[in-house]
């Protein structure tokens, strides 16, 4: 696929982000099943049920847009999901786990806005009104979201992990 339009660019970048919040998806799945922290593990499983919200959003952009929803393999994301695994890999104590995990989701999080906010002045560029409110829904949900992990991670006891 060459991209030579606003709207070829937009059909890549939707692609992305529709196979990145698939991949989120099942990243917060583990994320809650690893972390032992009740209100953090709660957090993860709060999103994972806005990402299948998201996602069906994303269904209607496509629909919308006048293409069937397709995947674009979203190496950002990928690789992301590769440093966590690598991180788990290394067997950390469980309090260090439970912040990692808060910190990895925070990453995701910064990724999703830049998408979102890249994708919505492109459906704007192109009428695509709803589409564009239904983006910008998803941008405000992982605004939220990131700052509800942004406390947390404020709130966390950092007393429970050595220093050194």
């Amino acid at each position: 696929m060459t991209i030579d339009t606003i709207h070829d660019m937009f059909e890549h970048h939707l692609e992305d982000i529709y196979h990145a919040e698939h991949q989120l998806l099942d990243a917060l799945e583990e994320l809650e099943s690893n972390t032992e922290r009740e209100e953090i593990a709660q957090t993860f499983s709060e999103h994972r049920e806005e990402t299948k919200d998201q996602i069906d959003r994303l269904e209607q952009v496509f629909d919308e847009f006048g293409e069937p929803p397709e995947k674009e393999e979203c190496e950002g994301v990928k690789g992301l999901v590769e440093e966590y695994e690598e991180f788990t890999e290394m067997d950390p104590d469980q309090d260090i786990l439970d912040y990692h995990n808060m910190t990895a989701a925070e990453k995701t999080e910064h990724y999703e806005i830049a998408a979102y906010g890249n994708l919505i002045p492109l459906a704007d560029r192109l009428g695509l009104d709803e589409a564009a409110d239904l983006l910008e829904e998803n941008l405000r949900e992982e605004q939220d979201a990131l700052e509800e992990l942004k406390e947390l991670t404020e709130q966390f006891d950092m007393d429970a992990i050595p220093a050194q």
